[in-house]
């Protein structure tokens, strides 16, 4: 009896409906009842192709279900047929608005948020999407089954209870700004996807079943090893909704499949799909033309953005012996000459990657504030002794400083660390030789590889360059089975508990997690633990910086490069385009939501 009361009690606190979106910061940009978002065109037509190229690096797909972590799925898939209880725009960073919720509530003290689904909201099988669905799928993407990325994101998640038919309370273990948006933005999908004769299937099993989501496209068409087609739901259910009015203008976006890299190039330049978007600066300075260029046809245009410009780095890994010493982290580091790449190969087209936080609040620079230092000191001798200096500055080879220069130094930090050259090679104190293997999943990585190769063969050191498919690469990167590799970090406004997964103790042994470097360290989980549970961005900026300091001081990440603009090349006959891109934009993101067919 006494447990029914409270259930009851409980169902009937009475929640204040204020919010019709959420901000961590409280400074929503677009008031209560907003007719769109200013970065959209209300006049544009809604009929179509669009005709985009997968960039994944793989030749076909083997799933439906993006979430599970065996198999690929196709380019695009969630952010077309999976909506969300919010919607974040792409002119402000940190907050969302109502998609599948009507409005959000967050309690004063942080620990609940309650959203009130829409009564009109829809799945593609017609059923209405309910709380029990938001429940099923939040309950599916923490499970066994699912990339423990999304446990570890959502780790300081208590639980999900339903309050009635349609609407849906978070409880959270502490407060955390950042975890309404986060719970905000999971995908929503039907409790009956999965099920055969009445039956649920397991998640795993969960593979070619076609997805029941409430997104603005279904999968149509597909020819496996070649391209999938995403048709536009007629009737959408959010087609006039603030958030969606103006976006979603093709009937059909088909995502072609190309196996390397020239086929991809000569096929657009063919004139076979109507959007690329370039990650190769010998390819836009030199091979994006062609008679339809000539013509203007098609056109090549540089897209100034805002974003973070991410971490994109090579990543050591650190549960193997041989690079678990810092010196020889960083030695590695001095071998590599990013001034020579930038300018013989890259067309000086980059700029150089420096910490986790780049182009925002958050990076680190110079030496540390009082309140940086309040963190950090607590762990001295468990941190570096440089993180309480300067922060990183990566090593240059012009102006005074040189390659030779920074080779000494990196053969000095190797025999520092036990390392010295005998019969041509770096060996230890056991004779063994330095020998590390980088891995890829595209052949064309060897012509960046080459060039850092040589400056270490010059310490002694060994780097052989292994190219495997993608499915064996993938493999390998889930059980942590490589020495070095390279990865394009994304960048953040807002950072939370994401980095727990990339670099958290409990994460370090997890297959499967975004911890790759094997960072296992109190002091950066404490530090990632002062960040996630700031609340208020004077809390945030120092806790975030302090951790920039750890992580850059710790070497286990060797930087690599960044555009600060988005680089596409489109069919102009074919496709309209706003006049403005919105400063958070991706470029296939803002082309998929917001072009249209001419």
């Amino acid at each position: 009896m006494r447990q029914l009361l409270a259930v009851m009690l409980f169902l009937l606190v009475p929640p204040v409906w204020a919010a019709h979106g959420y901000a961590l910061w409280g400074d929503l940009k677009y008031p209560a009842g907003f007719s769109h978002f200013d970065y959209v065109n209300l006049q544009a037509p809604k009929r179509g192709e669009l005709r985009l190229v997968s960039n994944q690096r793989v030749s076909t797909f083997d799933k439906y279900n993006p979430f599970t972590m065996r198999g690929s799925a196709p380019a695009y898939l969630s952010a077309m047929v999976f909506d969300s209880l919010l919607a974040g725009s792409l002119d402000e960073t940190g907050s969302a608005y109502g998609l599948l919720a009507e409005d959000v509530a967050v309690s004063d003290d942080g620990l609940t948020a309650t959203f009130r689904l829409r009564g009109e909201a829809r799945f593609h099988n017609g059923d209405p999407v309910l709380a029990a669905d938001v429940k099923h799928s939040y309950d599916t993407l923490v499970g066994p089954h699912v990339s423990p990325a999304y446990r570890t994101v959502l780790q300081d998640v208590a639980g999900l209870d339903v309050v009635d038919q349609r609407t849906v309370r978070y409880r959270f273990r502490k407060p955390n700004r950042e975890l309404p948006l986060t719970v905000g933005g999971l995908p929503v999908f039907s409790r009956k996807w999965g099920m055969e004769n009445g039956v649920a299937k397991t998640f795993d099993k969960v593979v070619m079943d076609i997805p029941i989501g409430s997104g603005p496209y279904r999968i149509g068409p597909v020819k496996f090893g070649k391209d999938i087609t995403y048709v536009r739901d007629p009737d959408y259910w959010a087609r006039d909704l603030n958030v969606r009015r103006g976006t979603n203008n093709f009937e059909r976006i088909t995502v072609k499949i190309y196996k390397d890299n020239t086929a991809r190039l000569e096929a657009f330049k063919a004139g076979e799909f109507d959007l690329m978007r370039f990650f190769s600066a010998g390819d836009w300075a030199r091979r994006v033309t062609g008679k339809r260029f000539d013509t203007g046809e098609l056109v090549k245009v540089e897209f100034k953005h805002s974003l973070p410009s991410g971490f994109q780095s090579y990543v050591l890994n650190t549960r193997r012996p041989i690079l678990s010493d810092v010196r020889v982290r960083e030695a590695l580091g001095l071998a590599f000459d990013y001034e020579w790449m930038n300018r013989q190969m890259f067309y000086n087209a980059y700029q150089r990657v420096n910490g986790l936080f780049g182009n925002t609040e958050c990076a680190a620079s110079g030496v540390p504030s009082s309140d940086e230092l309040a963190l950090l000191e607590p762990w001295r001798g468990k941190l570096a002794d440089t993180v309480f200096g300067p922060m990183t500055v990566p090593p240059r080879t012009d102006g005074e400083r040189s390659l030779r220069g920074n080779l000494r130094k990196a053969k000095a930090l190797m025999s520092d660390a036990g390392w010295a050259v005998r019969d041509g090679k770096l060996r230890n104190a056991a004779g063994d030789p330095f020998v590390l293997e980088y891995l890829d999943s595209n052949e064309g990585g060897a012509r960046v590889v080459t060039p850092w190769a040589r400056n270490l063969e010059k310490i002694g050191v060994t780097l052989n360059f292994r190219p495997v498919d993608f499915a064996l690469y993938q493999q390998r990167l889930q059980k942590f089975d490589f020495d070095m590799t390279s990865i394009a970090y994304a960048g953040t406004n807002s950072p939370g508990q994401e980095y727990a997964d990339l670099f958290g103790s409990k994460s370090a042994d997890i297959e499967d997690s975004g911890n790759l470097a094997g960072v296992r360290s109190a002091a950066i989980d404490e530090l990632i633990a002062r960040m996630t549970s700031a609340k208020s961005k004077a809390e945030l900026l120092p806790a975030c910086r302090a951790l920039d300091r750890a992580i850059s001081h710790s070497h286990f990440l060797i930087p690599q490069w960044t555009a600060s603009s988005h680089r596409i090349a489109y069919n102009t006959w074919r496709l309209a385009r706003p006049v403005q891109m919105p400063p958070y934009a991706q470029g296939e993101t803002w082309a998929i939501e917001t072009w249209w067919k001419k």
